[in-house]
This record gives structure tokens, sequence and C-alpha cells, in this order.
């Protein structure tokens, strides 16, 4: 039958999760019609290869270099012929009915342009990352001087989290996470897709942003549950703290009122400064993974110059 849904993957050295993903996405979808894409990111771990073998039915693109995810995406999706687009995360797991669930949600609540679900981590407990509110003056201002740190379960300081809300009913929100995003197509050519300068991080937000000022407005739905797998380990690497960093302040460049943007600028400058003041401080300590971040922190500082200008 003809698909109605192009599902897209970017994979980037993820062989194993990227085959558990597709494993789980084809044994829990019942009644949606669907394509699935795999774009490549030029991994060096066989996952292309492992992918044709294990699942031929998928389109699998191999790119000769990291496009990274922004691009990719775009690539995958220019191809597409379905009336709806989902972009899934290599390191997801569909549950039962997932991606019916939500494609259900879309088809009956047409004004949301966006659509999300709930997000699990393995041992099933709550990963709040499947959405956020957006990033403000205040919330960059709590960030910078460690208020959301200091109280990560406060709504007034830590407000992009959403907190009080697990995550288990309908609600509008202002950024659905391209772990698990379900678009229209005519809605996403329209947005151009994702804004290319966006390399990694970011790009999800400035799109659910843009189709906001369209006049929608992203949901999230409950009943389409997957388990998303976020390392510990990744906070610790500059290169992933590095493009964290040049998406919000690009984030904050792109859709902040102009009187406010020189002040984000100094604020990012200032989180990332007393931050790693603070890691070398506590590496003195000897503390268990103290000296691996003041060293991740002194990288990223180090690189100011760069990450200011943002992307």
């Amino acid at each position: 039958m003809t698909a109605e849904l192009t599902v897209i993957i970017v994979s980037y050295n993820t062989r194993d999760l990227t085959l558990a993903a597709l494993r789980t996405l084809y044994d829990t979808t019942r009644s949606a019609r669907f394509h699935t894409v795999v774009f490549d990111n030029a991994s060096a771990d066989g996952s292309a290869d492992a992918i044709a073998a294990a699942f031929p039915q998928v389109e699998l693109i191999r790119s000769a270099e990291n496009l990274g995810f922004a691009r990719a995406n775009n690539l995958a999706a220019a191809a597409a012929q379905t009336e709806w687009l989902l972009l899934l995360n290599p390191d997801t797991e569909c549950h039962p009915g997932a991606v019916d669930a939500l494609l259900a949600f879309g088809r009956q609540n047409p004004d949301g342009g966006i659509y999300g679900g709930r997000t699990l981590f393995r041992d099933g407990s709550l990963n709040i990352a499947s959405c956020w509110g957006r990033i403000t003056l205040w919330s960059t201002f709590c960030s910078a001087f460690g208020l959301t740190a200091a109280f990560p379960a406060s709504r007034l300081f830590n407000p992009e989290a959403l907190c009080g809300w697990g995550r288990d009913t309908v609600r509008r929100v202002d950024i659905i996470v391209g772990c698990f995003l379900l678009i229209r197509r005519d809605l996403w050519d329209r947005l151009g897709g994702f804004d290319l300068r966006y390399f990694m991080y970011g790009e999800d937000a400035d799109l659910c942003i843009r189709a906001a000022r369209l006049g929608f407005q992203p949901m999230i739905t409950p009943d389409a549950v997957l388990m998303h797998i976020i390392g510990a380990s990744s906070q610790t690497r500059p290169d992933k703290q590095l493009l964290l960093v040049k998406g919000r302040l690009t984030l904050i460049r792109d859709h902040w009122p102009a009187w406010q943007v020189p002040l984000g600028i100094a604020l990012m400058w200032l989180r990332v400064g007393l931050r790693y003041g603070a890691s070398a401080v506590l590496a003195l300590s000897g503390r268990s993974g103290a000296r691996q971040r003041r060293d991740m922190w002194a990288k990223v500082w180090a690189q100011r110059a760069d990450w200011l200008r943002g992307y």
C-alpha cells in the first residue's frame, strides 16, 4: 500500500542502537503505512552494511561525509513523497503503537503542526527531553548563575524543563525535540526544513519557533511512548558542549528582541566562564570526575571566540 509517512533516521556510529531502533519501529507499528529512510553520516562502525543486511526494505543513504543532523534530515525529506514526516533518533526504541498513536494524534489536531510524544529512559523512568520551553532571557539568567542546577525541579528557576508535568497529558509546548518529531510534509516545505546553519543542536527549537510564527502550536501526546537513551558521559564531551552553546547562542541571535541579544550573549559568556571556574575549584578536591569536567570546560572556554559568534 502507498505510504502515508516517511520515517527518517540519521545514523552516525550507532550501529547496534540503530538496528534496535529499526527493529522496534517495525515490530510496534501496526496501522501507519510508512517508508523508512536511514541517512548514514559516514559511520566508521559498519552501520550502513549492517542496516542493509538486516533491513533490506529500508532506503539507505550512504553519505561520504558527516553532514550533521540538520542537513541529513533535509536531504532525506527532500525526496520523500508522503503526507507526513517523522524524525526518529537512532538511540530510541518504540513502545507498542507509538508511531500509530502519534500519527493519529497529528491528524486529529491539525493546528498543532508539529507533534511529539512521551520519552522514557531504559529503566522506565521519565525522560523529560521530548519537549522544552523556549530559551528566554530569564531562563538564560537562571542557567548562567546556577539557579537551574541548584533548583532543577523549580518552575521558576528551570522554566525550560516544564517542571511539574510528567508529559502524561496532552499539552501545547514551545519545542518538540527532533528525537521523535512528527510534521506534515507541506508545513516542512513551507518552513524550508531545518535551518542549515544549525549543524547540530538548536535546529528543532528553531523549526518549532518558526512554525509558531505561522500560527501553529506544537503539541505533545502521552499516548505515543518510546525509550530514548541520553548518555550521562556525553555531557563531559567538549565537542558536544561546544555545539550546544553555539546552538543556544544562534537561537538568541535569531529569535530574541534586538535589545535582549547583547544581554543573552553576555550571560552565555558568563555561564561558561563560571562553570570553568567552579569546575577548576572542584578539581582540587580530587572528587571523582571533577578533573574531567574541568578539562571539558577549559576547552570550551578556550574556544569562546568561536562559539560566541554562534553558527
